[in-house]
């Protein structure tokens, strides 16, 4: 008895040496007018504090970042030379290393997003409205092209692809398309890359919507569309056999009483999925929506002001505590406390001064 007493006292103190040992660090990619390209912090969540570790120069507006689901590799949106880069991430320190960059097959790229399981990288440009897809290689490296779909306009409509996200088990993608007003619906061959039109190849939303990023409840029942233009949500169930989008609601991201013009952003869920916020620029607030974990239906909550101007992405701390916003044009990266029953954010006072910053990712390493 005594024995097990004690290796449990021993486990116990291992797992809190190790959980102490943990490092978070914080990346900022920026538009490189005024910034110097991607920034790298250490955070101090016990006091909100943090330590530069590296300016990563990148002078092509590394606008967009993301990560490989091994947390080895990072990737980013280069929008000033049309390229889409890789990186290594030192696994003691978060310090990134250049790899490789390719071209991004087509022009403005504004976002990247890479399958779940970490074979290919997907490629949004803005400019041009194509999608792309590379091959990613074991070593984090971009590869060879898998695949590349040009967008088609309307009367009056040019292609803007804003985004592309996987589903949880990557056999299909959500590509928005702000200028046709349409989330594009791809089957993804699980080998090659190569996409095809899903059963159901896209969903429209209401005209001059403009729909822009798209969040994936954490149950994968339900979908959500960040619409730039009409500043408001829509709201979609996932037939998941199929991985098509079937309406639910449209519901606006402003108060009732605001006149002004606005344009929303960035959407993410808090992990329990409890709550969903996304970003108003010209509003310069979070929007704050409850949802009903059975319907997916929202309800709005409230809304945060961001405290500088023009957000653009935003993070949900992993651990549901703290919400981090990047303002682009007031050059603050600011850090707001999370209420997990409320969904509510408080201001901490705490910001990073950055030049221009657009996207801001997390990452613990052990």
């Amino acid at each position: 008895m005594k024995k097990s007493v004690l290796s449990f006292i021993f486990l116990l103190i291992a797992a809190m040496g190790f959980a102490q040992k943990q490092k978070e660090i914080l990346y900022v990619g920026t538009y490189t007018q005024k910034g110097e390209g991607i920034y790298v912090y250490e955070f101090d969540r016990s006091n909100l504090s943090w330590k530069e570790l590296q300016v990563l120069t990148n002078k092509n507006s590394p606008s967009f970042l993301e990560f490989h689901p091994s947390k080895k590799f990072m990737y980013s949106a280069n929008e000033g030379n049309n390229t889409v880069s890789s990186y290594t991430i030192d696994q003691a320190t978060g310090k990134l290393a250049d790899l490789n960059s390719k071209p991004a097959l087509g022009r403005g790229p504004c976002h990247v997003s890479v399958d779940p399981k970490g074979r290919f990288l997907y490629v949004s440009n803005y400019g041009s409205g194509q999608l792309g897809v590379y091959l990613l290689n074991p070593d984090g490296t971009i590869g060879a092209v898998a695949d590349s779909i040009q967008d088609k306009g309307g009367p009056g409509q040019k292609p803007h692809m804003h985004s592309v996200v996987p589903s949880a088990d990557g056999k299909y993608i959500y590509a928005s398309d702000l200028g046709i007003d349409k989330i594009m619906i791809y089957s993804v061959d699980q080998k090659t890359g190569k996409l095809s039109p899903a059963g159901v190849p896209y969903v429209e939303v209401k005209k001059g919507d403009g729909p822009r990023h798209f969040a994936i409840h954490p149950s994968g029942n339900f979908g959500y569309s960040a619409c730039e233009l009409g500043s408001v949500v829509n709201a979609f169930k996932i037939v998941k056999n199929t991985g098509a989008l079937v309406p639910l609601e449209r519901v606006t991201m402003l108060p009732e009483d605001f006149t002004g013009k606005s344009y929303a952003a960035d959407i993410h869920f808090s992990p329990d999925g409890k709550f969903l916020y996304a970003s108003n620029r010209g509003h310069e607030s979070l929007a704050i929506y409850a949802i009903d974990a059975q319907t997916g239906k929202m309800t709005i909550a409230g809304h945060a002001d961001t405290h500088g101007k023009h957000p653009r992405n935003f993070l949900v701390d992993a651990k549901g505590e703290l919400v981090v916003v990047t303002n682009r044009d007031n050059d603050n990266v600011v850090f707001f406390k999370r209420n997990a029953a409320d969904g509510q954010l408080t201001y901490t006072g705490k910001e990073i001064s950055i030049p221009t910053p657009v996207c801001v990712k997390q990452l613990f390493l052990k």
